[in-house]
């Protein structure tokens, strides 16, 4: 196989997923705008918006690479079902390390918007924001990330094609509504 024939096919594979992804970027940005009454109740939630986002990349996104090695190594069996433990622990890891890093993300966008004297909302609100949004997101990129891993490789994709954008847009579009549905519910009890 050429140079040009692996170039051409790799296209093929991602070109519509990156489509996907372009239209998902512009669905998480116009959650992002219908929430302007939402940042300016909780002071501050412009600025953790970003870290939330981006580690909802590197966390599934590191998920997602490690499952497709492990099905181009032949450790998994590519099932629609996975029934593999280390499915299972990659997944847990994953959830496990995307709502610490969340509620971490928002204690320190608390500590820099105190150090920088800005308004911010406490630190309970944000870190119980963060929580619920971490929870959320996780949960719909879990199943996301998994599910078109292993059926791209059934269909003869290579899953690490598909993980980038994949990751990418199921995180900006579940991570800002996951953000909106945290905010909401924080506020209503009171978080606010």
């Amino acid at each position: 196989m050429s140079v040009r024939d692996v170039a051409e096919q790799a296209y093929r594979e991602a070109l519509p997923v990156l489509a996907i992804s372009a239209v998902g970027g512009l669905f998480a940005g116009l959650v992002l705008g219908g929430m302007r009454a939402d940042l300016r109740t909780v002071s501050g939630l412009l600025v953790l918006v970003p870290a939330l986002l981006a580690t909802r990349g590197n966390v599934y996104g590191a998920m997602g690479a490690k499952l497709s090695t492990a099905l181009h190594q032949g450790l998994v069996e590519p099932k629609p079902v996975p029934d593999d433990r280390r499915v299972y622990t990659a997944v847990a890891a994953a959830m496990l390390n995307g709502v610490a890093i969340s509620v971490f993300a928002a204690g320190v966008a608390y500590a820099v918007l105190v150090a920088l004297a800005r308004p911010t909302a406490s630190l309970a609100t944000l870190a119980a924001i963060a929580l619920v949004a971490g929870i959320l997101s996780g949960i719909a990129l879990t199943i996301i990330v998994v599910a078109v891993v292993f059926a791209g490789y059934r269909r003869g994709l290579n899953p690490d094609t598909l993980v980038g954008p994949v990751v990418t847009t199921t995180g900006d579009v579940f991570g800002m509504a996951a953000l909106l549905v945290a905010v909401r519910l924080v506020v209503s009890l009171g978080g606010g």
